[in-house]
């Protein structure tokens, strides 16, 4: 061979534009499937807006909620599915509220079904016990009086830890199992801003409290962050 020939050099295939489409395509709906299974079964983020819960979790709280065992649903969608787990007394519950176009509410679970429950002077009683409760935000007001009622089967009765600035089942009555969401986790970010900036519909507001982070970090209650429920 001559050394000034050259050896042919194999053309390289061109690359098939449509299965470079394809494969693409498929690794997005996977990720999007992962994403609807996580969060229609297994967990989702809450922000808390009012101070009915106080001073367990406050205004601007941002909760990871684990829905594992109580329900299952396609998110976007009216479909939901009961699952096998039951909560127990004095859990933190997040359920539909049983109120047309209103959002899910997050309150402790106080009455089982089953239970006669009584509030007298604030004090609530379960089956003629005073039930101890820690973690209410003031003492008992003298002024609540509620009951006896029996709590029917397959129901809850909720009431929030701030009892004086709570609307719960004191007021529109038990939740039905099936509206039962879950229960809070962990708190992975908590933000000092107004009630109205976490209200539905103040995307704007949320916004500008997100960004108002960078410029004053104080805003940000750090010690509560990874707070476990």
């Amino acid at each position: 061979m001559n050394v000034d020939e050259t050896m042919p050099v194999a053309a390289r295939p061109k690359p098939d534009v449509r299965n470079l489409i394809i494969r693409e395509v498929i690794s997005w709906v996977w990720v999007i499937l992962a994403f609807l299974l996580i969060t229609g079964t297994i967990v989702q983020a809450r922000v808390i807006p009012s101070g009915s819960m106080e001073r367990t979790l406050l205004v601007g709280d941002h909760l990871l909620m684990s829905r594992f065992g109580y329900e299952a649903e396609l998110p976007m969608t009216p479909l939901h599915m009961r699952l096998w787990r039951d909560p127990h007394r004095q859990q933190i519950i997040v359920f539909r509220a049983p109120l047309p176009g209103t959002p899910d509410y997050i309150k402790r679970l106080i009455g089982l079904p089953g239970d006669q429950l009584e509030i007298r002077e604030g004090v609530v009683s379960i089956n003629g016990k005073p039930l101890s409760e820690p973690y209410r935000a003031d003492p008992p007001n003298p002024t609540d009086n509620y009951g006896p009622v029996t709590v029917p089967p397959g129901e809850y009765f909720m009431m929030g830890d701030n009892r004086d600035d709570s609307y719960d089942s004191r007021y529109w009555g038990f939740v039905p199992r099936d509206n039962i969401i879950g229960t809070p986790v962990m708190v992975y970010m908590s933000i000092d801003a107004p009630e109205e900036t976490w209200n539905p519909g103040h995307i704007r507001d949320r916004m500008a409290a997100y960004a108002g982070i960078l410029l004053h970090p104080s805003v940000v209650r750090w010690r509560r962050i990874f707070k476990l429920f």
